[in-house]
């Protein structure tokens, strides 16, 4: 009995462990991607940062503060420091609460006055499905993630995938001209097989598939696509030029 016991507490360590490493590997790939794209043109470009709009400053200043709390977060679950991450976590509800407004409003702002990372081949009007609804799918699973908050394998998971579901901006405004001619196959279908290799290792690790993580990633890889789809529409066509017009 005790030797079973102790066998089931080591099963769940090496879980844990396996756990935190995804999370890291998807923190340092949200960064990669991050400073690849903006990088040139912000957090090492003050001249020209200085050029953008005042609500794309408050932009990047939520989304720099989300991933500096996605570092705290991390670190405070690996030392084991579990109340002040539980904590920490009611400032990241607030921070979302900001970020998803400021997110949309530098979307339409981004169609009104143009944007270099936009595709060419994709009517402006039709492409803003593309940050709007990113926005509300990222909205989506860090929702399920603070639902799932007391089942610790489930919240990672979700909130793996919100780190996955904000690849896609950093990614679209990389200075390589080989990704930058696949457009949206890069910056939608990345993320998308990003999420689906994740699973799969996830569930080849554990010899189980996580339900959570699988229902988060069917609806990540269905979703993001969808956004062209939808972008398309005369409904959403209609919406984005009542929009442009406020």
């Amino acid at each position: 009995m005790a030797s079973a016991v102790l066998e089931q507490i080591e099963q769940r360590r090496v879980a844990k462990n396996g756990d935190q490493r995804m999370v890291l590997a998807g923190l340092m790939l949200l960064l990669v991607c991050t400073l690849g794209g903006f990088g040139a043109t912000y957090y090492f470009n003050i001249e020209n940062a200085m050029t953008f709009r005042f609500m794309t400053h408050v932009h990047v200043l939520t989304m720099t503060l989300w991933i500096f709390l996605l570092i705290a977060q991390t670190t405070l679950v690996r030392t084991g420091n579990v109340k002040l991450h539980m904590r920490l976590g009611i400032f990241g509800v607030a921070l979302v609460a900001v970020m998803i407004p400021v997110g949309l409003i530098v979307g339409v702002q981004s169609v009104k006055y143009g944007s270099p990372s936009f595709p060419a081949e994709i009517p402006r009007l039709s492409f803003l499905a593309v940050p709007f609804l990113s926005m509300l799918i990222f909205a989506a699973l860090f929702a399920a993630a603070i639902l799932r908050r007391k089942v610790p394998a489930d919240h990672r998971r979700l909130m793996i995938l919100t780190m996955v579901s904000l690849l896609g901006p950093g990614l679209a405004r990389v200075k390589v001209e080989a990704l930058a001619q696949l457009g949206p196959l890069l910056f939608i279908g990345f993320p998308m097989l990003v999420g689906i290799l994740l699973l799969a290792v996830d569930s080849w690790r554990n010899r189980k598939v996580n339900i959570a993580f699988l229902i988060g990633t069917i609806f990540l890889t269905v979703a993001a696509p969808m956004m062209l789809v939808i972008g398309g529409t005369g409904p959403w066509l209609r919406f984005a030029d009542w929009i442009m017009s406020i």
